[in-house]
């Protein structure tokens, strides 16, 4: 037996070889093993483990959720809490830094340390945190969990280290900020009020010092009582009580009146020489109507009251509108003197500031702009115009604009692409913005030495694609591309174009782009292709549109012979007639002039496209004996051959876009030919569709009106962030306490939809799951377990990848001619395109072994929006009958047990993955020629090789050639991906087509003519000669074979309890890997050719549908996926970025000197009253105010900056990290002993004292006298 010989790390060993071409070779899970190769090969692998880790570098995007705002005037850096626990901290365009709360409870309340460079955190489970800024990854140095009272409010005044903490039962604690210990000194709420008053005054909802006194503590209640306490004297100056709700409080920078907005829409002006009524009451958008009585008003939330030095006091408050007109957008309202100006917001109002030019509390504020955080949006309006313009936000917040339904991510990209983009998407810009400089400027960022270009591409729901540049981890939108352009708009008025018009027929459900020859493929949700080629001019042009008709018959199945043993070879001439019809579009009889039709009308006329991106082909798929085309499940594109390729669950087409004509258009079964490795009983032919219609509409009209519009109900309620505004104001009203801090906040507790009923799919009836009974702000669509498998069972037929279908030979009866739309939906296609959105899915994956598979079937139909069928070893009755060996080394069915119900016994092959390239498409090819790698959702990789013109004219006229009768190699599960590789290890990239702009003026010296690019198999192979390496991977398995003789080399089963859900061939190190992400939220990486494991990390402990469908891999160590609806979240991979991500990162704390406070002048200081400090320190120190009580709070030591430090965990800097935290805690400890020492000392200096007294007190004493 011969050795494959495989050099790693510099060791050469060998390991014992199986059977030529067996594809398991009896491996076990994380195993590779080798067969013997027709020569030793020798390869070097350079990647080992060190070379990995896994480790978070930046959150692009807007925080997901937001419930709290922050802002340091020093330091100029603004913090945005999120009800996931989040924290996003940004400055100056590159500072951008995302910490997480490990309880992830939901941030309820920010303040900055003014110019420490720290901040406070009070969450929903009623707990401080104190975070450490002065490191570029902020860390937890303090906690503070309170157990018996719950936080409302919290209150830190400028340049002090006391904070005020308010709770609900009413009380006030004060807590030590270096320390984070409690103080002994409460206001308690009974003594704060009357004790005449026999009502409870509510929750604490404001708290503030005195500009004029800071001994002085404004304290607001919920039910409308204000106390003022002098914290010297431990009792109160004033009490008002007010008959409404009070949401917040303002003072006037002298300290002699405050404002109050109420939860009636008045804002209350309060002076503190008579303190028996308001000095003003005002309803700013309250109109007195005809019977004399003001109109009812929705409740202010926030007031800010600001004076100016050269102008009329601002007034800033959000809400208060009437109640009159319904569907009124959330307001800012300006007053500035006799002014009124109001803002509409495109979404509700989560927090907003105003940013002073001064710290003080005390001094004229001067406030030149307002931060307004909304719930999808972040705006800065500027105060110093009177217009109000916005500034032009330098952040990546309109991520989720139209939620992201897909995402691409290219690293290392050619450096002139970058800029070309960016000048042309410039000229689309929006105008109108402010002038001044963007005010959140804290921070500094450099552009680190490890750079290079990179792209992020987005697809989203409206059909918009968006291009950012992600160089040196930041991202800049640079251009976007609107695809609707390319069709018409529907018309209300039509059948099928009224019901697409309420959903989102041009969702992008995949991107193809091939940065050196700038081509750009497009896949819709309606089952459209777009091409387009880039052009720095504008140009007319009229669009090429192509209709394919790809259709699978029933007889296109797979099933169980009545006896496994029998020879599995058959003719499939006869099984899928439709093919041999002609494809063109113009091809339409009048029965099928109906039915033969896209889902969109292109464009037929000359338009004018702008430079850019321009689309010069449209292929459609067409609807089908009044059913909708299956959603296209893979697409590959290539430059050099001029050809694109794509599939479905049921077949392959190919296109030739350069002359535009249809190469191929085939089922799955076909390309099998002769060497079809399933046996495929022969079916009676289909019967007529319209004969029975009559039935199914009986009792189904009903149903279907009702369904219809729950379903619209529930689709648009899974896009939603947010429940609606108008039932979030009117609970708003009721509490105050409840504007910022939900009940829901505080439980955090995961709403759950309730059981659907199970509902028995039959063969003929449309079933659709009626999701609307999420319920809750900020819903979630997060099915049970037992419903996601009911979800296989949609329509009447399996949605499964990996099940079977419903019926056994039964056809699918359609709707009659009064229900047609009941029929348009279709097998596979899901009950409400807009829920397939990645933004809006959260349905949680399983990750136990025992309800992976059942619930698998469901996911996966959500990852890829279609009825795919993938086969599963443990869900599967089909035979495989290559040979008597891989049928037992490869089956991946178990015996077939007299439960299995016929509804498993049909099975669809889809196409998941097309890759093109140089390769050998059968076993006794020479030289490589173009071919076409074709993966199935039966682990079934088949090579189509292809035939085409070398010269640029005879490429023009003469037809391209494809064959498929190539090889077929056989996986276990879905075939997910395809790579390429030359004997000596080195990764081969696909032929391109250099770039041209065929809209440039022509040099007739200079002919533009075409430029290839070819990576050949055989241009290196001078040691081992002609032939490559295949790298196959599917979600069980990965295999490297050796073409052209098809041996496999090597085999890895990379997961057994679970299911890759996203593969990638990747350079890294300049050497290729192979790197999967699983379901179990396992990413791995293996080495190639011999797949050896170099890193297993569990990432993501849960993985839900959102990140399944985003998660992508690129070049360098890089990987991204949309962590929420609204944000995208960078990982790597790579152990040298991990080590240079702390020089990459912005810093957030600058040395800056606190700007001093204003000379008050003797006249105003004597007229005025003094702004008189007091010693805090000597009021609530443990000295004087004692020790709280131990069960109140308990103090919980933070990380100390460890988190931050894992990252440099190698070389000087992390040994300097250590020593540097090892000195720290020998230093507390240390403290901690010096302090027991000095209370012992202290005790024995008592007992000295005492012994000392007793001595004196009996010296003269006789023994009598004892």
């Amino acid at each position: 037996m011969k050795k494959f010989r495989k050099v790693l790390d510099g060791l050469t060993t060998s390991s014992p070889g199986g059977t030529i071409g067996s594809p398991s070779c009896g491996s076990a899970a994380g195993t590779p093993t080798s067969a013997p190769a027709p020569r030793e090969i020798d390869i070097q692998e350079t990647l080992i483990s060190e070379n990995f880790q896994l480790c978070k570098t930046v959150r692009h995007g807007f925080p997901y959720q937001p419930t709290a705002l922050a802002f340091d005037p020093v330091q100029k850096l603004l913090a945005i809490g999120s009800r996931s626990g989040g924290i996003r901290i940004l400055g100056r365009p590159g500072v951008d830094c995302y910490c997480q709360h490990e309880s992830g409870a939901a941030v309820l309340q920010l303040q900055f340390l003014i110019n420490e460079g720290a901040l406070v955190t009070a969450c929903a489970d009623d707990t401080l945190h104190l975070w450490n800024l002065r490191q570029r990854r902020p860390a937890v140095l303090h906690s503070l969990k309170f157990n018996r009272e719950r936080i409302t409010f919290c209150h830190l005044p400028f340049q002090s280290k006391w904070l005020y903490v308010g709770t609900e039962r009413g009380n006030t604690h004060i807590v030590n900020i270096e320390s984070f210990i409690l103080s002994g000194y409460v206001i308690m709420w009974n003594k704060a009020i009357e004790l005449a008053t026999k009502t409870h005054p509510g929750p604490v909802v404001h708290l503030s010092d005195s500009p004029k006194d800071e001994g002085k503590l404004l304290i607001g209640f919920e039910s409308g009582t204000i106390v003022q306490w002098d914290l010297r004297a431990k009792k109160a100056d004033f009490r008002i009580y007010y008959d409404e709700a009070i949401h917040s409080v303002s003072w006037h920078h002298e300290g002699k009146q405050f404002m109050c907005s109420h939860s009636d829409g008045s804002l209350t002006l309060w002076n503190l020489r008579n303190t028996t009524k308001p000095f003003q009451v005002t309803f700013p958008h309250g109109k007195i109507q005809k019977d004399g009585r003001k109109e009812s008003c929705k409740p202010i939330l926030k007031v800010e009251y600001k004076t100016s030095r050269n102008s009329e006091p601002f007034i800033i408050f959000s809400g208060g509108l009437s109640y009159d007109k319904a569907g009124r957008r959330p307001t800012l309202t300006i007053m500035h003197g006799k002014a009124i100006t109001v803002l509409e917001m495109d979404y509700p109002i989560v927090e907003f500031l105003v940013l002073c030019e001064t710290p003080y509390n005390n001094e004229v504020q001067d406030p030149y702009a307002v931060v307004v955080l909304l719930e999808k949006d972040l705006i800065v309006v500027d105060l110093t115009q009177s217009n109000f313009p916005v500034f032009e936000n330098p952040y990546p917040m309109d991520v989720h604009e139209s939620p992201v339904t897909c995402t691409a991510y290219f690293a290392d990209c050619p450096p002139d692409i970058i800029p070309i983009l960016y000048s042309i998407g410039a000229k689309h810009k929006k105008t109108g913005y402010s002038q001044k400089e963007w005010p959140i400027s804290g921070g500094t960022w450099m552009l680190g030495s490890h750079t290079y270009p990179e792209i992020i591409i987005t697809g989203h729901a409206d059909g918009s694609i968006k291009f950012w540049d992600a160089s040196a981890i930041t991202l800049q939108m640079l251009y976007k591309l609107k695809t609707s352009k390319a069709f018409e708009k529907p018309k209300v008025g039509d059948g099928r174009a009224a019901e697409l018009v309420e959903e989102d027929p041009f969702a992008v459900q995949m991107v193809s782009w091939c940065p050196q020859s700038r081509i750009f493929c497009v896949v819709g949700i309606s089952a459209h292709i777009i091409l387009y080629r880039f052009s720095k001019y504008d140009a007319n042009t009229q669009i090429v549109s192509l209709e394919v008709r790809l259709q699978c018959e029933p007889e296109d199945v797979i099933s169980p012979s009545e006896n496994e043993n029998n020879p599995c070879f058959t003719e499939s001439g006869s099984h899928s007639p439709h093919h041999q019809q002609p494809v063109n579009a113009g091809n339409r009889t009048p029965e099928g002039n109906k039915d033969s039709t896209p889902c969109l009308k292109v464009k037929e006329r000359m338009v004018r496209v702008p430079p850019g991106y321009q689309s010069e082909l449209v292929i459609q798929l067409q609807w089908i004996d009044g059913e909708p085309p299956q959603q296209i499940t893979s697409l590959d594109i290539n430059s050099a051959y001029g050809l694109l390729a794509f599939g479905n669950c049921n077949g392959l087409a190919v296109v030739d876009y350069l002359q535009k004509t249809i190469l191929l258009c085939m089922s799955t079964l076909d390309l099998y030919g002769a060497t079809d490795p399933y046996q495929r009983l022969t079916r009676s032919p289909r019967r007529n569709r319209q004969s029975t219609s009559e039935l199914c509409m009986r009792g189904l009209s009903n149903l279907y009106s009702d369904s219809k519009k729950r379903i619209r109900t529930s689709y648009q309620s899974l896009t939603e962030l947010t429940d609606n505004q108008q039932s979030i104001d009117m609970e708003r009203s009721k509490s105050p306490t409840s504007v910022h801090y939900p009940t829901s906040l505080h439980n955090d507790s995961r709403i759950l939809p309730e059981p659907v009923a199970s509902l028995r799919a039959s063969h003929c009836s449309p079933v659709f799951y009626l999701l609307d009974n999420v319920k809750g702000p900020g819903r979630k669509l997060s099915l049970p377990t037992d419903l996601k498998t009911d979800l296989d069972h949609v329509n009447g037929h399996c949605t499964s990848p990996t099940s079977q279908s419903c019926s056994a030979g039964k056809p699918r009866i359609p709707m009659g001619p009064e229900g047609p739309r009941l029929t348009r939906r279709g097998p596979g296609r899901p009950p409400f395109r807009k829920a397939q959105s990645a933004a809006c899915m959260e349905i949680s994956l399983p990750v136990s072994h025992t309800e992976g598979h059942a619930s698998r079937r469901a996911m996966l139909q959500q990852l890829h929006g279609v009825t795919m069928y993938s086969h599963d070893e443990h869900h599967t009755t089909a035979s495989y009958c290559w040979s008597e060996r891989e049928s037992r080394e490869n089956s991946f069915s178990h015996s077939r047990s007299s439960s299995v119900s016929s509804i498993d016994r049909e099975t669809k092959e889809a196409i998941t993955t097309l890759q093109f390239g140089e390769s050998f498409g059968r076993k006794t090819d020479a030289l490589p020629t173009p071919c076409l790698w074709v993966g199935t959702s039966l682990g079934v990789a088949l090579l189509i090789p292809m035939s085409i013109p070398t010269d640029q004219e005879e490429r023009m006229d003469e037809p391209v050639a494809i064959g498929p009768s190539g090889g077929v190699l056989m996986l276990k599960g879905s075939v997910l991906r395809f790579g390429f590789l030359d004997c000596m290890g080195a990764l081969i990239q696909s032929p391109y087509e250099v770039w041209r702009d065929l809209n440039a003026a022509e040099d007739p010296d200079r002919p533009r003519r075409r430029k290839l690019v070819h990576f050949s198999p055989s241009s290196s192979q001078d040691a081992c000669g002609d032939g490559h390496l295949a790298v196959v991977c599917s979600e069980r398995q990965a295999k490297v074979f050796l073409m052209p003789s098809q041996s496999c080399l090597f085999v890895h089963n990379i997961t057994e309890s679970s299911f890759v859900l996203r593969a990638d061939i990747v350079s890294v190190y300049n050497s290729a890997c192979l790197a999967c992400f699983c379901a179990n939220g396992h990413v791995m990486t293996l080495s190639l050719p011999s797949l050896r494991p170099l890193m297993d990390v569990n990432y993501l402990p849960l993985t839900d549908m959102r990140i399944a469908r985003t998660f992508c891999f690129t070049n360098g160590g890089q990987a991204l996926y949309l962590s929420s609806p609204t944000e995208i979240q960078r990982i790597t991979y790579s152990q040298e970025m991990c080590d240079n991500l702390q020089e990459m990162l912005g810093e957030l704390f600058t040395p800056i000197e606190t700007p001093e406070a204003q000379n008050r002048g003797f006249l105003k200081g004597f007229f005025g009253g003094n702004a008189q400090t007091f010693d805090r320190e000597e009021l609530f120190g443990e000295a004087s105010a004692g020790k709280a009580s131990r069960s109140l709070a308990q103090h919980i030591p933070g990380q100390g900056g460890v988190e931050g430090m894992k990252v440099a965990a190698t070389g000087v800097v992390g040994d300097l990290a250590r020593a540097r935290i090892a000195l720290d805690e020998r230093g507390q400890r240390l403290g901690e002993l010096e302090d027991r020492t000095a209370l012992m000392m202290t005790s024995a200096e008592t007992f000295s004292k005492h012994a000392h007294e007793l001595m004196l007190k009996c010296k003269d004493k006789k023994w009598y006298q004892f």
